[in-house]
């Protein structure tokens, strides 16, 4: 069914005055044209046709003008209708989401004006002149467009949509970091068997439609039949139901591909347990196949093996080809060793879920190596206590989707919502000990540097710190990778509830270009300490 409408603690803090640059006025590319000669003269019969040497052209610079950043931001989640249950005295959704956006443009960056505007067009709901500044908006109605101009350089911008489920089917903390949008996207995530409800949901912010084709892997290999297209408007969004297009499927894995436009696509995924939630949150798009992928910011509970709501790597070999998959696990002491997970047979084209009950409490990453492109994304679990309807405990979940590593990127904290930083130095193997340096900038609500520290983390092993500690003000980091071991990150969120803890990861919005040095702003209070 569719639907369519318009390591350790970082090191001290750098609180000198620099020069506020941001490279060039523009990129400039160079390109040079070769061209063959042929001689002139008159030909005639028997006569061969010679050629001159090759003779290049002069060398001519262009300028190209650094482009906007364009950002999709989800809306609120979607709620169950009250007939999926067949009792209309009961409410599944007792409670409506608290819905919020946060964007962020750096100053000092090449940032121009930053507008937040709704899908499709209309007043904009937010406006930043030039130069940098943060925007917060609440009582969100509706997915938004993120536009930062650049001035004298590619912005560095993000953004984070937020959406908060206290109560009834839906329960849970769903965010997501907003995205550009593209045409080739995986989604590793959701399901559609008992009490499993998967949505795909496309939207297009460009100004053409966009034909969107999509592929759907379970357990047992691509779904039949699933291989469908969809036109989304430019300015629209679509859903698309997957229990009505792979019904029953315990483990999806979804590829979509667009022709004339891109799409910005997400799966809400939403579980119930008989009357009890079991977890609500966004699928979102990770690394394309390859033959290592790397799923940081699993911030998981103790839990016994075979456990229901252990944590879970799901993996997709979606080739022609067969191939094992070997799991590597990275916590704050380095790698673990799992029985059963650290190989994995993958059959092409069967999603499987690997089970990752037993690991210890803590923070981890996880790394996949095979002999042939894979995807993958994992899956934790919060446990809670139950409600007054409720069967059994409530839970909720929280995907993680794999990440390119050494990303110079920015994630937007939504505000006051608890949040930690994730960094894993992923080695080049199990010998690897060397370490990954990046800078940590924390950036304050005028887009202007609060704060920056160095950040060191030992290979094979995953750093977490809470924001609060080590960039306390900050609505939003910005983190380039300074060298050595190459390195993932991402962002944790938390929000405490007397019935469980609602959790979601962000992944960061890439930077285009390198950072210049920028004016780090004095802080008064540590001045006078």
């Amino acid at each position: 069914m569719t639907h369519e409408t318009t390591a350790p603690e970082p090191e001290g803090t750098t609180r000198r005055e620099r020069p506020a640059r941001r490279g060039g006025r523009a990129l400039r590319i160079v390109s040079g044209v070769a061209v063959l000669g042929l001689t002139a003269g008159a030909v005639v019969a028997g006569t061969q046709l010679g050629t001159a040497d090759a003779r290049a052209l002069p060398v001519v610079d262009v300028e190209v003008a650094p482009t906007p950043v364009t950002l999709e931001c989800p809306g609120p989640v979607l709620l169950p209708q009250r007939t999926i249950r067949g009792d209309a005295a009961f409410d599944p959704a007792p409670v409506a989401p608290v819905v919020t956006v946060d964007a962020v443009t750096a100053e000092g960056s090449g940032a121009g004006a930053l507008a937040v505007a709704p899908l499709g067009g209309g007043t904009a709901l937010a406006d930043l002149v030039a130069g940098g500044g943060a925007a917060h908006l609440a009582d969100v109605a509706g997915p938004l467009v993120v536009r930062a101009e650049p001035r004298d350089d590619a912005p560095v911008a993000a953004a984070t949509g937020a959406s908060v489920v206290t109560d009834g089917d839906a329960r849970g903390l769903a965010a997501a970091s907003c995205r550009a949008p593209s045409s080739d996207d995986w989604l590793v995530g959701g399901a559609t068997g008992i009490g499993s409800t998967s949505t795909l949901v496309l939207s297009n912010p460009g100004l053409t439609a966009a034909q969107v084709t999509l592929e759907v892997f379970g357990p047992n290999g691509p779904v039949e039949q699933t291989t469908a297209q969809h036109v989304v408007g430019p300015g629209a969004t679509r859903t698309v139901d997957l229990g009505g297009t792979a019904g029953g499927q315990s483990a999806l894995v979804v590829h979509v591909t667009v022709a004339g436009g891109q799409v910005a696509a997400r799966v809400q995924d939403t579980a119930v347990l008989g009357f009890t939630p079991a977890g609500t949150d966004l699928v979102v798009p990770g690394a394309a196949p390859a033959a290592r992928q790397v799923v940081t910011g699993l911030d998981v509970e103790a839990s016994a093996v075979g456990a229901s709501d252990a944590p879970v790597l799901r993996l997709l070999a979606p080739g022609d080809a067969a191939t094992t998959a070997r799991v590597s696990l990275l916590g704050a002491d380095g790698p673990v060793a799992l029985p059963g997970a650290d190989e994995v047979p993958l059959a092409p084209g069967e999603v499987v879920d690997v089970p990752l009950g037993g690991l210890p409490a803590g923070t981890w990453t996880a790394v996949v190596d095979a002999d042939v492109p894979v995807v993958a994304a994992a899956v934790v679990s919060r446990s809670g206590v139950p409600g007054a309807l409720d069967d059994e405990a409530r839970v909720e979940r929280a995907w993680s989707a794999s990440t390119a590593t050494d990303v110079h990127g920015v994630v937007a904290l939504p505000r006051g919502i608890a949040a930690r930083l994730v960094v894993a130095a992923v080695g080049q193997d199990d010998e690897d000990r060397g370490r990954t340096r990046a800078t940590l900038r924390a950036l304050d609500r005028d887009g202007a540097v609060l704060s920056e520290v160095p950040v060191t983390v030992d290979a094979g092993t995953t750093g977490a710190w809470d924001v609060a500690d080590v960039a306390a003000g900050a609505v939003a980091l910005e983190l380039e990778p300074d060298g050595g071991t190459p390195l993932a990150w991402g962002v944790t969120l938390t929000v405490a509830q007397a019935d469980g803890d609602l959790v979601a990861v962000l992944d960061p919005v890439p930077v285009n270009g390198r950072a210049k040095d920028r004016t780090v702003r004095e802080d008064p209070a540590a001045a006078r300490g």
